[in-house]
């Protein structure tokens, strides 16, 4: 089996991260590796945000705890009372991948820009897993002015982010495979 398929086959999400930062040289092979995402007619719609500022995750952190709290969902709300809630698991790396909503897909271009970005870390050692909360910024004034300080564009909507770091504890096992998911004609 080739190391492509391994990886494919191996990477797991991440909920445990040690304080290490990704050497800069990994961060920018993964997001070149982004940059070479498939996307409709090659629009490239996406545009990729990274924050390792260590209080402007926390600020993140409080926004989506806010956003959770008012959300109506239960199984949030209770995630969101706890003292060590955390959205991105207190990994060091956090990256957005946002779209240009007048693009033809930039929702389906920024989650294969994603699944890039987490395939590429994976080949490098380097932990991630999907963040989707950070999606819901745009519902309240106070993601709203966060989207802005971040320098997202102004057109882009966020469709995707991750947490990025080094795995604190053992990479997890496999869930079980759904069966009857394909259907050969």
């Amino acid at each position: 089996m080739n190391e492509t398929i391994k990886t494919l086959l191996n990477r797991r999400s991440i909920r445990s991260y040690t304080p290490e930062q990704l050497k800069d040289d990994d961060l920018q092979i993964i997001l070149k590796t982004g940059k070479f995402a498939p996307s409709a007619m090659n629009q490239q719609s996406w545009h990729f945000t990274v924050v390792q500022n260590k209080e402007i995750l926390q600020r993140i952190n409080q926004v989506i705890r806010a956003i959770f709290l008012k959300s109506g969902n239960a199984h949030f709300e209770e995630m969101a009372k706890a003292d060590t809630f955390h959205v991105f698991y207190n990994a060091p790396t956090l990256i957005i991948v946002s779209g240009d909503e007048k693009a033809i897909a930039p929702q389906c271009d920024c989650a294969l820009a994603m699944g890039n970005l987490f395939l590429a870390a994976s080949s490098l050692g380097i932990g991630s897993c999907w963040i989707h909360a950070l999606t819901q910024l745009d519902t309240t004034p106070e993601g709203t002015k966060l989207i802005s300080d971040l320098g997202i564009p102004s057109g882009n909507k966020i469709f995707a982010s991750g947490a990025f770091g080094y795995a604190a504890s053992e990479t997890p096992t496999p869930a079980p495979r759904k069966d009857n998911a394909v259907n050969i004609i």
